[in-house]
């Protein structure tokens, strides 16, 4: 099966588990849900995005005309004496206004602004790569805090069933050795037996409490009664399936070689800036005297050359500056691709054990019931004490605390692996909610619209409606 075809087949199994749980409140996508919805993680990270899609549009207007004006009033004053006053000490005043516009524009500079173009593009992908990595992390957060209540809601019925059973355990034995049958020793035992129990119960209720807490947290909403998940997820076959998967859609390895690109981008930029540029500059004026009607009128156009020769080796340490960038971005792409195999790998170990643990405690459990009530049974011939009793009950309640341990680490372990492959993620779970679509505030923004135009006006409309302005 190619990876294209796995991905189809993943997506596609996963869906279904949303579908067969949609009808039903309080399932596990409902916690996504409400996780995708409330995040204030995703929120802040999403206007980091559009932050980066603002440097797209401020690196495009390196390429259009600068226009600017400046306007003053001045009053000059002063004393002259000279032979057009017959050198007399004349006092002068002259009041004076100025208007001007200017326009300048760069024609060539070696691809400078075009390379700070592309590198800002860039930076937007591997932007949008990070949001769709800080959106798996919010939904693998939900996954767990979901699971973990429901590990702990199963743990508190277990501790509460032990507490009876345990209490009609010790009122039996109380009975017993009222009527001459125990000694003292075994009703002490299983007042212990009791006195640790109710003390279990309420460490089970403070994780419960704990749990329910992390739930509000990541889903933005208090748990009611949960819905077990009917079965995990389709998952591909074999670690290299998953790894083929992850190789190629990856969020943290893609936006691993956008970085590299990046960097690639900045050596050439900070050479460039070693070269010269060519712009054009134009001017015109005019300036009035409020005593007079004198003013005078007039523009100017040049075509101007400039570059660096001598800045102290600074563009010199900057290409080499850049180059150590790149360098650190091609090791850091080979550690997140080694890092994503290993997590993938990790993510498959804990979900066999994880199914294994659960293969072997519900055979504990059978044995360890059938074990209790034979034992109970014998108890009340006389052939078993009490003692005898309480330590088979502690291995059947270990053995059930062992199953549901077993069952809930199996859902995230199995929600682990599309994490490590990368398609925890809103759209491949096909999760029932408004997705955030990264390319439209880019669409917006990538000419750098005026406030004036109609664009303009339409991004600002957007932004009030996000409460951004």
């Amino acid at each position: 099966m190619t990876p294209r075809a796995l991905l189809k087949h993943l997506t596609t199994g996963v869906a279904l588990v949303w579908i067969a749980a949609a009808a039903q409140a309080d399932t596990l996508a409902d916690a996504l849900v409400g996780a995708y919805n409330t995040s204030g993680l995703l929120e802040q990270n999403r206007a980091v995005l559009r932050s980066a899609d603002e440097d797209v549009a401020q690196a495009i207007s390196g390429l259009r005309p600068v226009l600017s004006w400046t306007a003053n009033v001045a009053r000059d004053f002063g004393t002259a004496r000279n032979s057009q006053t017959a050198f007399q000490i004349m006092p002068s005043v002259e009041n004076t206004k100025t208007i001007a516009l200017s326009a300048e524009m760069t024609l060539y500079d070696f691809g400078q602004t075009g390379l700070a173009i592309d590198a800002a593009k860039e930076s937007v992908l591997a932007t949008r790569q990070s949001l769709l990595s800080v959106e798996q992390q919010i939904l693998l957060r939900a996954v767990q805090a979901f699971m973990e209540v429901r590990r702990a809601t199963e743990t508190v019925s277990l501790r509460q069933n032990n507490l009876r059973l345990i209490t009609q355990e010790q009122r039996a034995a109380q009975d017993r050795f009222d009527v001459g049958e125990v000694t003292r020793t075994d009703v002490a035992l299983a007042e212990a037996r009791l006195a640790s129990s109710r003390a279990s119960l309420s460490a089970a209720e403070g994780d419960l409490v704990i749990a329910q807490e992390e739930y509000r947290v990541a889903t933005g909403q208090r748990p009611g009664t949960l819905t077990y998940p009917r079965s995990v997820p389709t998952l591909p076959p074999s670690v290299e399936a998953a790894r083929a998967v992850a190789m190629r859609i990856h969020p943290d390895l893609l936006a691993a070689q956008y970085a590299v690109s990046i960097n690639e981008l900045g050596i050439l930029r900070a050479k460039a800036a070693m070269k010269p540029s060519l712009s054009l500059q134009g001017q015109v004026g005019v300036t009035q005297n409020f005593d007079n009607d004198n003013f005078s009128r007039g523009g100017s156009v040049s075509l101007n050359v400039a570059g660096p020769i001598y800045q102290g080796g600074r563009l010199s340490s900057l290409v080499r500056q850049t180059m150590a960038s790149r360098d650190s971005s091609r090791a850091q792409l080979q550690l997140a691709s080694l890092n994503i195999e290993q997590n993938i790998a990790n993510a498959y170990i804990r979900l066999q054990v994880a199914r294994a643990s659960q293969t072997a405690t519900a055979d504990q459990v059978r044995a360890a019931q059938i074990a209790f009530d034979g034992i109970r049974e014998e108890a009340t011939l006389g052939a078993r004490t009490t003692l005898d009793v309480l330590d088979s009950e502690q291995e059947l309640l270990d053995a059930r605390a062992s199953q549901i341990s077993a069952s809930v680490d199996e859902y995230i372990a199995a929600y682990s692996v599309l994490y490590a492959m990368g398609v925890l993620t809103a759209d491949q779970l096909g999760l029932n909610v408004q997705q955030y679509d990264p390319a439209a505030y880019y669409n917006m923004v990538k000419g750098a619209p005026t406030p004036l135009s109609k664009q303009g006006r339409e991004l600002d409309r957007v932004l009030r409606a996000l409460g951004k302005q």
